[in-house]
């Protein structure tokens, strides 16, 4: 039903699979930026964690998350498809 009212609005329907880590914008751009942030780092207690993260993720300008967002179609997109939808490295 979806299916066939994006037909009828003309729309290009991009085959994905429903879920992928590959593809989230959060796993691949986001996190791989605050995994690089705690190479040494040291925390004491979960608080310590919790404003480091908060800290780390309102650093970020607008800029950062269109970026990741942007580039998502180029770089990780295409790369899903041509693997059938499976999981690959970075």
């Amino acid at each position: 039903m979806i299916k066939i009212y994006l037909e009828t609005l003309k729309w290009e329907v991009l085959p994905h699979p429903p879920y992928s880590l590959d593809v989230a914008p959060s796993d691949y751009h986001l996190f791989r930026s605050v995994a690089h942030g705690l190479v040494d780092q040291h925390f004491r207690s979960y608080e310590e964690v919790k404003n480091w993260i908060d800290s780390c993720i309102v650093s970020k300008d607008d800029q950062f998350f269109r970026r990741g967002i942007r580039t998502l179609p180029e770089r990780r997109w295409e790369k899903v498809m041509v693997n059938d939808g499976q999981y690959f490295e970075s």
